[in-house]
């Protein structure tokens, strides 16, 4: 390992030379405080910015070892710096000039909740940071002077005032800690007072617009309906109330524009812990949790989805369904399956991203076309047996059908955000409009057993050595990210647009990374793909994303997802 002032001597043999010049900085230096380790440096100033990491030992950063003694503590520790750092760097980001990305600073940037990612690590020894920087240049001519205020003036102010304890504020980052301990024990009182999920009391549930995921200001404060009425006494905070929804079957109903979308929205992403301030902090859900929709045009591969669709007219065996352009009613019933698959104990449903055939077949509708010529079981038909013999409840939001009202153990109505239990007065209406007798098919949990297959490889045309042209397979896979949206591997696009649990860009770059791995080292036509995943979600667990890297040392960038989203991007990837 070199010192700073051995790497403030290279950058000055290195001024006003030839760009790929700088790949001689790779490698290891040792500041007052830190260890910088320089990865990976760019090929010329207008490709992706250097690859950066900093190792801070903690005797010098001086947190307390109650903030990083398990792997919560850790992730919000992690979380909280991150987020400091991306401020502090702001400041300096192309405060260095030259072309193409010279003096960009790039941190990754957190959204409201909190997720394990690479750009901050921390383990038993040290806190280790990951991000990027452009080295400067002029055209392609290294400008040494410019990094060099980069790694000596901007980088060690920033650094200095994001992870050393004694220049934060002790009372924020305890707060902090102590909020993540708290909604961990929201978490683990679910199921022991039987519920799927908790909304606080004066929790702020609506954002502030369509692209801002910050807390709207002035809104209606959440109170909860008596009879739902929770208490909690948290470690920390104390004794807090909201309402508890139970295991079952729930129906979220109400008028337009009245909050049943805001308040699932909510419970979709209480999955994850958020931070201080979001005003969701304590809307805490199961976290296995599942939002499902109707996604016409979805690949869908070897999937049991009999429990819904049996007796197509062109005889296709339904107990092993494969089709590349599913229907919306087919996508949601393989999207339920898939769901069970991945060890989902909660279903959540509105009915305006729904297929409406699949959800539910009216009296008329079932004299018109009778029994035998209709092929789809509704999931009306279906919830309570989910929910009775697979232990798995459902959140439903409704507005246009009342058969759901039947079948609902709980109804809340939600009025100018304030949600109301309906339930009691609602069965007694039920009553008055009875529902028809509905013959369906025997209900039987899917029981999957997937072959995991590759993609069929892409070809591409080539001349062999006489000069006859000849088709020519190319083995190698790249990923690109394109946002939370998706991503291509190889020549195939990955479309996870509808997977509305993805919250960060980072955690689609992961799911790309995983999917890489395993395409290269896990599938061979064997192993089903139940085995590939929790393979691979046991590497997660246990030695985080560095593992399915192929690089010495992994990048920022990437956030860790949960397994259902794995078992779901598995899921849409086109394969033979």
């Amino acid at each position: 390992m070199q010192t700073s002032a051995q790497l403030q001597e290279q950058l000055h043999t290195l001024h006003r030379k030839s760009y790929p010049a700088y790949k001689s900085l790779k490698g290891r230096y040792r500041f007052p405080q830190y260890i910088l380790s320089i990865d990976h440096v760019q090929g010329d100033p207008f490709a992706s910015p250097s690859h950066i990491s900093l190792y801070i030992p903690h005797k010098d950063a001086g947190f307390p070892s109650g903030y990083y003694k398990d792997k919560l503590t850790q992730t919000t520790l992690s979380d909280y710096l991150i987020r400091r750092f991306e401020q502090q760097t702001n400041h300096y980001s192309f405060q260095a000039k030259g072309s193409g990305k010279s003096g960009l600073i790039s941190v990754s940037h957190c959204g409201q909740e909190v997720l394990s990612r690479t750009a901050c690590e921390i383990t038993d020894k040290e806190i280790i940071v990951r991000f990027f920087i452009g080295f400067p240049a002029n055209g392609r001519t290294i400008n040494a002077p410019e990094l060099e205020k980069i790694l000596f003036t901007f980088l060690p102010a920033s650094v200095e005032n994001s992870f050393f304890y004694k220049n934060i504020n002790p009372v924020h980052l305890e707060n902090s800690i102590f909020l993540a301990e708290d909604q961990e024990f929201i978490r683990k009182s679910l199921k022991e007072k039987n519920l799927v999920a908790f909304v606080a009391d004066n929790s702020i549930l609506p954002r502030e617009s369509g692209v801002s995921q910050r807390p709207m200001k002035h809104s209606v404060a959440f109170s909860s309906p008596e009879s739902l009425r929770v208490s909690l006494t948290l470690p920390h905070k104390g004794k807090i109330t909201g309402m508890g929804i139970p295991c079952g079957i729930t129906l979220i109903v109400g008028g337009g524009y009245h909050g049943k979308s805001t308040l699932l929205n909510a419970l979709e992403l209480g999955v994850y812990n958020h931070i201080l301030e979001d005003g969701r902090e304590y809307v805490i859900t199961d976290e296995t949790a599942l939002k499902l929709r109707s996604e016409d045009g979805r690949f869908i591969k070897d999937t049991d989805i009999s429990m819904f669709i049996n007796d197509l007219p062109n005889k296709k065996d339904t107990h092993c369904f494969t089709t590349e352009d599913a229907s919306g009613s087919t996508s949601q019933a393989a999207g339920i399956v898939e769901g069970i698959e991945a060890g989902s104990h909660l279903f959540l449903l509105d009915e305006d991203t729904s297929a409406t055939n699949f959800m539910v077949r009216d009296e008329f509708m079932q004299k018109v076309i009778r029994r035998e010529k209709e092929p789809i079981t509704p999931f009306l038909q279906r919830a309570r047996s989910l929910y009775e013999e697979g232990g798995i409840s459902t959140i439903l939001v409704a507005g246009s059908s009342g058969a759901f009202f039947h079948i609902a153990d709980t109804i809340i109505q939600m009025d100018n955000y304030h949600p109301v239990d309906i339930t009691a007065p609602t069965k007694e209406l039920c009553k008055n409009y009875p529902l028809s007798e509905s013959l369906s098919p025997d209900f039987h949990m899917p029981d999957s057993k997937r072959i995991m297959t590759k993609a069929a490889p892409a070809k591409s045309r080539g001349r062999n050595y006489f000069g006859k042209e000849i088709a020519r397979t190319q083995e190698r896979l790249k990923v690109k990210v394109h946002g939370k949206d998706g991503f291509s591997l190889g020549k195939q696009e990955i479309d996870l647009r509808y997977l509305e649990q993805i919250t960060d860009s980072e955690q689609t770059a992961a799911l790309g990374l995983l999917l890489k791995y395993a395409c290269e080292h896990l599938i061979d036509g064997k192993r089903t793909l139940r085995e590939i995943v929790e393979f691979l979600n046991k590497e997660l667990e246990q030695k985080g994303l560095e593992v399915f890297s192929e690089e010495e040392s992994i990048p920022g960038g990437y956030a860790v997802p949960r397994i259902q989203e794995i078992y779901s991007c598995f899921n849409r990837y086109r394969r033979r």
